[in-house]
């Protein structure tokens, strides 16, 4: 039957997620970037209260997965302290400036997650050749490829998803980026054998006080008093929705 990942942005989200019916949350921050590693506090709360299999995420900025030689060294300092904490696996990628993965970096990786599944995030969706990109990931080994088919969806990419699926000898093929109830039945109908999902949305801050006039953020315009959080409801209806399926 198919898993459904949820991405959580806190230890929150993930509790919730979990009580949910969620099989396995990727555990991020920085919900704006598209997600970051997440501090060494969360991580801790996560391995004592979360009883799901949880997967951080390893990416030390926002933006592309060409990282400097000193973001590579936090990455697999981070991945390091992942693995002593006991996560069962990990997500990360990395990127050449040509657009390829990393294969000398990914092996690096892959030595120091030993043990541990890895998988290989939306870096896919940025790599000129997903096809290449997918047997050089075979040969590394990792554990799974998250992708929207390369497109700005994974509804929208669902051919390449497919194809993917169909010539992977190893790798599982999850869909992720904007799969929500109302088109889980595309992908569970190209028997995708997992799906990711934030099913997340945004509820009012509780502070009464407000200084309107500052922003923390870069954007100018983002609300400092909203948070995002996982929508329960949506977790279990999509959950709900693959056991009828099955």
């Amino acid at each position: 039957m198919p898993l459904l990942e949820i991405c959580c942005y806190s230890l929150a989200c993930a509790k919730t997620a979990q009580e949910a019916g969620a099989d396995r949350i990727e555990l991020c921050s920085a919900v704006n970037e598209g997600g970051l590693t997440p501090s060494a506090g969360v991580l801790k709360g996560a391995r004592a209260q979360i009883t799901l299999p949880v997967h951080p995420i390893v990416r030390p900025r926002g933006g592309d997965f060409c990282y400097r030689a000193d973001e590579f060294a936090a990455m697999l300092d981070d991945i390091a302290f992942i693995r002593e904490l006991g996560f069962a696996g990990l997500v990360t990628g990395v990127l050449n400036e040509d657009g390829e993965v990393d294969i000398v970096r990914m092996r690096k990786i892959m030595r120091a997650a030993d043990g541990m599944a890895v998988t290989f995030h939306r870096a896919f969706d940025m790599c000129a050749s997903p096809l290449k990109a997918l047997e050089e990931l075979t040969d590394l080994g990792v554990a799974r490829i998250l992708t929207s088919g390369q497109q700005a969806s994974a509804e929208k990419g669902i051919s390449l998803i497919t194809e993917l699926k169909r010539k992977s000898r190893a790798p599982i093929i999850m869909a992720g980026a904007g799969v929500r109830l109302s088109n889980l039945d595309l992908f569970l109908a190209q028997g995708i054998d997992e799906l990711h999902s934030s099913a997340g949305l945004h509820v009012a801050s509780p502070m009464r006080y407000r200084n309107t006039g500052v922003s923390m953020s870069s954007d100018a315009s983002a609300d400092e008093y909203s948070r995002y959080q996982v929508d329960g409801n949506a977790v279990a209806a999509m959950k709900a929705a693959m056991l009828s399926a099955r």
